[in-house]
């Protein structure tokens, strides 16, 4: 047995939930096929397989059996358009096409006219129209029957071939329009929630252009190689991720970050594919290219979201199994109570499982094709699912709520000293030191605009801090334990009482002041927790492995509890622990050290996941830039989207349930239960369409 592969094939012509279903049946059961999972918003089939067993020309014969079609790698796709407008005017045409089809259905029924229609013309040849118009929606319904499947089709084909066995052959062919007319609502309804995703990858640039032998090459962007300088001119998409050696640039992120300002990058920087140089050139030596971009990782996790089904739409799948045999069940009743072959023909025709099958997949499509654009990652409707559902929040502290490097807060000098000259004293001493405190004291210094000096001598003093002989004098920048003997300044207890780190600094034995550092909290986190607590989430706490001091006074800033001193295990077991209780929990973290208790949770939120495989990896869903404004929008849209799934479900199930009742009554003529079937489809993707407007 040779080693199992993963092989991706396009399919063409799937338009619903149940499209998928067909394929992914076909596939399996073909020997060599360990597992297939079949992705309608991608319009593939990603297949782990035996190559020893089985090939590609296999799969795509099974696939063409089941009525379906493998296009060659050289298959023209067409052009990424404009969604919403496109929409609209494809929308609004279905709309008055249907309404004036309607209309003259219903009043030729009222008036009599197909009746007449059906009396004037010969039943073969009557017939014969029927069968050459249906033909293409027969064949499939056969060829589904020989492979003991029933499609949605089957029913409405045993209507129109019971009109038929009756004699009303009009009606039979208006049933059989009305089947066409389902089928391109269901191709435009599939479509719509496709094309967010493949107007996502349209952003990716496709060529590059490479210094290759002292020129540059236009090239393939899969063909270019880790390690080679890619050249990007003004106004161009960034082709690789890599970083800039050379050159200067405004770079719009939008397509990672969802930001809106572009960033001002240069030597050392990192840059994504499918960002956009808008002023200046840059030479970016690539990391990575293709599917191995963060853009690329974008692209795969999105398309294959759709396999990470939740519980509604698993409920929904389920559903439409059983329904059909239901509907098959209350057809042969109302012939044997009513005896009436062309109420019992309305009842077959009126169902339409598709509508079931569509309610929940479409909104799902939509809500992470819209988010994606705003550079919010999720991984499908199971985590979508639960984070609308979830009532706990855990958040890490460093790198989630935190910028994650500390940052001088503030100078406290004794008195007859300045505190530019407490604070350049301190970052000439600290000119050499690799402690990130020490690039903090120096950064605070460049923004005050300091000069510093060269220390003639320096040492660094591991876990307390730094001598050095500044100017011909002895300077000490450390913590109390390396200047036991100085006096403390009144302001000390308040600054540690805050969770700050002090940085004492002596000048030839003598205390002259003392700076205070933390981590700084990210500006808008104050606002999104309250944002969070007002979308229903009762509990929010902060996890954090600092210790008790700095903890509690980040908890009582943001008036949340808080837990500390705490390892990676800890925090799975406090995600353990409130699972227990029957809570849906939900994580923030930076993906790193917090990726076990983000796997745990619910809903692990991964914070700032651009370039990051961890941390793209670790949570269910990821903030590709460092912005807290993502986390309520994220609630937001799981409570959106389970909104109108549930009110998908709800209105095809009344809709329904009114259709077959009223046909097996007699009220509802084969005719108008044609017509009656393809409202569910419109009506879902009314209500759908709103996810892509909010999103």
């Amino acid at each position: 047995m040779a080693s199992p592969q993963t092989l991706e094939v396009p399919v063409r012509g799937m338009d619903c939930a149940e499209c998928t279903q067909h394929v992914r049946q076909a596939i399996a059961a073909l020997p060599g096929v360990e597992a297939v999972t079949v992705l309608l918003s991608a319009e593939k089939a990603v297949v782990r397989l035996d190559p020893s067993r089985v090939d590609l020309g296999a799969i795509r014969r099974a696939v063409e059996d089941a009525g379906y079609a493998v296009p060659t790698a050289a298959a023209a796709r067409p052009g990424p358009v404009p969604l919403r407008p496109f929409s609209r005017r494809v929308l609004g045409l279905l709309g008055l096409l249907f309404g004036a089809v309607l209309f003259v259905v219903v009043a030729g029924e009222r008036l009599g006219l197909i009746e007449e229609a059906t009396r004037r013309v010969p039943w073969p040849v009557g017939g014969a129209l029927v069968l050459a118009g249906g033909y293409p929606l027969f064949r499939k319904v056969v060829r589904a029957a020989l492979r003991g499947r029933v499609i949605a089709h089957t029913l409405m084909t045993v209507g129109a071939v019971a009109a038929l066995a009756v004699g009303e052959w009009a009606t039979a062919a208006v049933v059989v329009f009305f089947m066409h007319v389902g089928d391109a609502v269901e191709a435009f309804t599939a479509g719509r929630a496709r094309r967010a995703v493949r107007d996502l990858g349209a952003l990716a640039p496709q060529m590059a252009r490479v210094e290759r032998d002292g020129a540059e090459h236009e090239v393939p962007v899969g063909e270019v190689r880790v390690g080679e300088i890619v050249v990007v001119r003004p106004g161009e998409a960034i082709p690789v991720d890599g970083e800039v050696v050379g050159g200067n640039a405004a770079v719009d992120q939008a397509t990672i970050t969802g930001e809106a300002m572009p960033a001002e990058v240069g030597p050392g920087a990192r840059v994504f594919a499918a960002t956009l140089a808008r002023l200046g050139a840059l030479r970016v030596r690539a990391a990575q290219v293709g599917p191995e971009t963060t853009f690329g990782r974008v692209i795969r996790m999105v398309q294959e979201a759709e396999a990470h089904r939740g519980q509604v739409q698993r409920l929904a799948d389920n559903f439409s199994g059983y329904y059909l045999p239901v509907v098959a069940t209350l057809a042969l009743l109302t012939f044997l109570i009513r005896h009436d072959p062309l109420a019992t023909a309305a009842v077959l025709i009126v169902a339409c499982s598709c509508s079931f099958a569509l309610a929940t997949p479409i909104a799902i499509l939509a809500s992470i094709g819209g988010a994606a654009r705003r550079g919010l990652l999720i991984k499908g409707g199971r985590p979508l699912e639960a984070l609308a559902r979830a009532d706990v929040l855990l958040v890490d502290k460093t790198g989630t709520l935190t910028l994650g490097r500390p940052r001088i807060t503030d100078v406290v000098p004794v008195e007859g000293i300045s505190e530019e000259e407490v604070l350049a004293l301190a970052a000439s001493a600290e000119r050499y030191s690799e402690h990130p405190l020490a690039e903090a004291v120096r950064l605070a210094a460049r923004e005050r605009g300091l000069a510093l000096r060269e220390p003639e001598a320096f040492e660094a003093v591991p876990g307390l801090g730094v001598r050095a002989r500044v100017g011909g004098r002895a300077v000490v920048a450390g913590n109390r334990r390396m200047l036991p003997d100085a006096s403390p300044l009144p302001e000390v207890a308040a600054l540690e009482a805050q969770g700050k780190t002090l940085l004492f600094v002596a000048r030839d034995g003598g205390l002259v002041g003392l700076l205070a550092a933390a981590d700084t909290l990210r500006p808008e986190v104050p606002a999104a927790l309250t944002a969070v607590r007002a979308l229903g989430v009762r509990h929010i706490e902060l996890l954090t492995g600092d210790n008790e001091r700095t903890a509690a006074a980040l908890g009582k800033r943001l008036g949340v509890p808080y837990r500390a001193n705490l390892l990676p295990e800890d925090k799975i077991a406090v995600v353990k622990q409130y699972q227990r209780e029957g809570r849906v929990v939900a994580m923030v973290g930076d993906g790193v050290n917090d990726a076990p208790a983000l796997a745990q949770a619910d809903v692990g939120i991964a914070m700032g996941a651009a370039g990051s495989n961890v941390a793209m990896e670790a949570g269910h869903m990821a903030l590709l830039m460092e912005d807290w404004t993502g986390v309520p929008a994220l609630f937001r849209i799981a409570r959106r989207t389970m909104k109108v799934v549930k009110g998908n479900l709800l209105f095809t199930g009344a809709y329904n349930l009114a259709g077959l009742s009223l046909a097996a009554l007699g009220f509802l003529p084969p005719v108008l239960a044609a017509a009656a079937q393809s409202l569910p489809d419109l009506g879902i993707l009314a209500n759908s369409s709103r996810l892509l407007r909010q999103t």
